[in-house]
């Protein structure tokens, strides 16, 4: 208990820095989570086609132009190529096509004639093209099937008047749920920098010269010294993991009363007790209290940048994602993205996670067993 006692008094002599900190890292996380509330779901829209028929309105020509109108938003610009060239460059057209002369006649004996586009060469601008590629596709599998034109416009439009059935089977709110992984994603930083920075404030407290031999010379055993250490430091951990975990009941709201709130709040508090002893790790080893703010930048920033806390991990190069396998917050982060897809929780669903989080333990014990060898060290030298 003396230990614990002499730690709730250097915490309290630390308490204004650790406050102020502290508030910072939970006001930075709460604006990015809340600033970051995008949908990012496709909604289909028409693009904007300008169409230049120099070949006479009729049969096939008149048929093409016909589709390409049902399925788009015709804009309507003079035939002058600067202007044409104008309403391309300011986004007023996604699309042009340019349909030459006696294309119907060259298409029904079969020349292949070639159509003229210019785009954009933006998402609405391949919308576009597919529609006309597709027209062409099937007209053309039909030129060799049928004898007249009438029959060959039938049959194309009967084709591409069938739609695809989309039905919608995933229940899961994937907007809600991606501002949940967003959240505990940068609570990586925000939890690993609050850990070092006040652990390491404290244990350098503990490393004053006459305490120091006070402790060294006194029956207790390193290994338990070490271990009440950091069960009080253990205690500010889970007060500040409890701090997070409240901010996201109000900032995210009734998902995390499910399923995937109750995960992302273990995953967290597993990351949580691994920052714990990664900064106990870094506060026995470091001696110099101007040099923490430095190392926060190097370990909670550098964690953050390299697993995907800031960026997303579909983003980064594959090179860095290897480097990022050797760090914690890779395997936190990676059980964030996987459980903003499970849709039923059972042992299959939920295997990746969980090795995930074995990982992580894994890493919590090897950085115990480095601290007390570190101490142990220390002590006889």
């Amino acid at each position: 208990m003396t230990i614990f006692r002499t730690f709730l008094k250097v915490l309290n002599k630390c308490k204004v820095p650790i406050i102020t900190y502290t508030i910072i890292l939970v006001l930075f996380g709460a604006f990015n989570m809340t600033t970051s509330d995008n949908s990012t779901n496709f909604v289909a829209s028409k693009p904007d086609i300008l169409i230049i028929n120099n070949d006479e309105k009729i049969g096939v020509t008149e048929d093409l132009i016909n589709y390409i109108e049902k399925n788009s938003n015709i804009i309507d610009i003079k035939a002058d190529e600067e202007a044409i060239n104008d309403a391309l460059f300011y986004r007023d057209v996604n699309y042009i096509i340019y349909i030459p002369n006696n294309y119907r006649k060259d298409f029904l004996d079969n020349k292949n004639p070639k159509i003229e586009i210019k785009s954009t060469g933006d998402y609405q601008s391949s919308l576009a093209e597919m529609m006309l590629e597709r027209y062409i596709k099937v007209a053309n599998i039909y030129l060799k099937t049928f004898n007249t034109e009438d029959e060959l416009i039938s049959n194309v439009n009967n084709t591409l008047a069938k739609q695809s059935k989309i039905e919608v089977t995933s229940k899961l709110d994937t907007n809600q749920l991606s501002r949940v992984a967003f959240y505990y994603n940068f609570a990586n930083y925000a939890i690993l920098a609050g850990c070092v920075y006040v652990v390491c404030l404290i244990l350098s407290s503990f490393k004053n010269e006459k305490i120091q031999k006070r402790t060294i010379i006194s029956s207790m055993n390193y290994k338990k010294y070490n271990k009440q250490l950091l069960i009080s430091n253990g205690l500010f951990a889970v007060v500040l993991w409890i701090f997070y975990v409240l901010l996201s009941f109000i900032l995210l709201g009734n998902v995390m009363f499910t399923m995937h709130g109750v995960m992302y709040m273990a995953n967290s508090l597993i990351f949580t007790i691994c920052a714990l002893t990664i900064a106990f790790l870094i506060g026995n080893i470091m001696n110099n209290k101007e040099a923490i703010n430095g190392i926060v930048n190097v370990v909670a920033l550098g964690s953050s940048f390299l697993c995907g806390s800031f960026v997303p991990m579909e983003w980064l190069p594959d090179t860095v994602l290897k480097i990022a396998h050797i760090l914690p917050s890779y395997w936190y982060i990676k059980s964030n993205e996987l459980l903003k897809t499970v849709e039923e929780f059972n042992f299959e669903t939920l295997k990746p996670v969980l090795i995930n989080m074995t990982v992580i333990i894994g890493f919590i014990l090897l950085f115990v067993v480095i601290t007390n060898i570190v101490s142990k060290n220390k002590r006889k030298s």
